[in-house]
This record gives structure tokens, sequence and C-alpha cells, in this order.
């Protein structure tokens, strides 16, 4: 028996519920995971509240990190002992122990923590497909990277820079404009208010080649408004609510423009894929290319008020629960 946070009702943090449950032994394929560190993501807030579909009673989560318990008995290059790390479409991460599929996990490198790992594989996956096969980036694109102080954007500016392209990120405060300059956005503006006119003050005049956007509502006509003709508006997240329908036309009114809405499962549903964006990723954390900024830790128990901060925009850089 463990504990972990399951959901049998949509609504607010509070109906996630600290919870006794049953872990069986491991199947021939399986492995037993001794969770460490479990990382929090919006895709947890909308399982919760209903904008991702889920049968219920569930888990939450996706992602954690661990050490290998038992292994089944046709599980091979995995042993006891070993530092795993999994993100996963199926939810039930915010859980002591878990068992799972052998070919779902990744090892961990040497010279990155379990906490680094649980913190930065979703969001560093979700970087490297944005900036490797959505749009890929080049020496000298200029990018716009909404919440750019965020999980995502944190690893996704300090990437795109190593990659050689200049970053202009946007934030909602001075502490994060602060944070996002020191991982890699060139410039930084602050706030919505005119904004594609001050992104084009920065930028000779001239609208950006790609904006990232994984607000929604709030930023969606600013972010187009912010692209030069045929530039790319990459939606992948709704931190303040989907994003508004609109007409094609006005992707045409402002340049032609190119529109995408992103879904993990199409970049990551193949185990290579996950393993090859996982070996770049992982590099770029060793080489000391992308630093993980973990600014928060909960008890995993108290995983509510972990989402109600991260709703309430009151968080920076990653979260990651303790077990």
């Amino acid at each position: 028996m463990a504990k972990a946070i399951r959901l049998s009702e949509r609504g607010g943090p509070e109906v996630l519920k600290w919870e006794q449950v049953e872990v069986a032994d491991p199947q021939a394929h399986e492995v037993l995971l001794h969770q460490t560190a479990v990382g929090v993501n919006f895709a947890d807030v909308y399982l919760r509240t209903g904008l991702y579909p889920q049968p219920l009673p569930s888990g939450i989560g996706s992602e954690a990190a661990g050490v290998v318990a038992a292994v089944g008995r046709k599980v091979r290059g995995i042993k006891p002992g070993d530092h795993m790390v999994y993100s996963l479409p199926s939810p039930g991460a915010y859980a002591e122990q878990r068992v799972l599929a052998a070919d779902k996990l990744l090892k961990i490198p040497a010279g990155v923590s379990d906490e680094q790992a649980a913190a930065v594989l979703l969001k560093g996956l979700t970087c490297w497909f944005l900036l490797r096969q959505t749009y890929k980036v080049r020496r000298g694109d200029v990018l716009l990277l909404q919440a750019a102080a965020g999980g995502v954007g944190l690893i996704m500016s300090q990437w795109a820079r190593a990659l050689g392209a200049k970053v202009i990120g946007v934030v909602s405060t001075e502490e994060k404009a602060r944070l996002a300059r020191r991982n890699g956005c060139n410039q930084v503006l602050l706030g919505y208010h005119d904004l594609p006119a001050r992104v084009r003050k920065l930028n000779r005049g001239q609208g950006v080649d790609v904006v990232y956007d994984g607000v929604g509502k709030d930023t969606l006509f600013a972010s187009l408004d912010s692209l030069r003709p045929r530039g790319l508006m990459v939606s992948f997240g709704n931190a303040s609510g989907a994003a508004p329908a609109f007409s094609p036309l006005e992707l045409a009114k402002r340049g032609s423009l190119y529109f995408t809405r992103t879904g993990a499962a199409d970049y990551l549903g193949q185990p290579e894929a996950r393993r090859a964006g996982a070996r770049e990723l992982f590099s770029l954390i060793r080489r000391k290319l992308v630093r993980v900024h973990i600014g928060q830790r909960y008890p995993l128990a108290e995983a509510a008020q972990a989402q109600r901060d991260l709703e309430a925009r009151r968080t920076i850089g990653s979260t990651v629960l303790i077990p």
C-alpha cells in the first residue's frame, strides 16, 4: 500500500484527495518505481477542471522520477536502484509509488538529479518539439516567448539562445523579468499593453519570425499582431483559458500568417521520439547550456496548494512535489 492524490470529481484544487491506494507487484514487463520527485504542469490543472477529459475516478499528474524498487522477470536493461524518469499521457504521477511499463521509463544520466529530471522532462520535451520540430529554430531567428519566466519558458529561452536565436520574452512582473534575463532572454517586455508595437521597437521595426504562446485567451491577438508577414504563431497552452475561435481571414489580414495548435501526443507519441528529445535535453543540462530552475517544492500531500499557486501565477520556474 502507498498514498496518492486521487480525483473523483471536477472542480477546484479542493477536489484533490490524499488517499491510500494499493500498488500491485510488477508483471513481466513492468517496473515498480519508488518516486522521489513529481513534476507539476498546467495539464494537471486542465485534467482536474475537465478541460482535458478523463474518466473518473482517476489519478493525476503525468511525470515523475524515482528509484527502481523491483522489476518484472522479462525486464532487461533496468535493475533495482536505477534512477528513472517518465512523462506519460495516462495520469497518476502524484503518488508515492507506481507500477509502469519498462519501455515508458528513461534512465536519468549522471549529473542530473531526480528533482531536475522530474521538473524538466515534460517541459523539456515540449521545448524540444516546439523548437526542433514545429518550427526549426535557426541561428539569427527572432522569436517572441509569452510567459518567459514559467517552467516551459525558462527552458525554452535558454535552448533557443543556445541555437543562436534572439529571444524576446514577455512576463508579468519585474521579478520575473530579472529571472527571464538571467535565463536566455535577450530582451524582456513587461505586460501585454501595446505589445506588438513594443516588439517591433526592439526588432528594427519588424515583427518576429515565430511566437510561442502558452498563455491562450489573454494573448492570442497580441501574439498574432507581433509576427512578420508569413510568420508562424505556435499556440501550445491555455494558462489564461482556451484561446478564442477566430476567422482564418484574420491570418490573411496580418500578412498571410501561419497558425498551429500543438498537441504533445502527435510529437511524443512514439518511444523513439521521447528518447531522442530526452537525449538532447539531458545533454544540454549536463553541458550547462540549460539550467533547471525549481522555484517551488511542496510535500506531495499538499498538491492542492501547488495547483492553487500555479493557477494564480504565483509560481516561478518549475514546481515539484516531494513524496
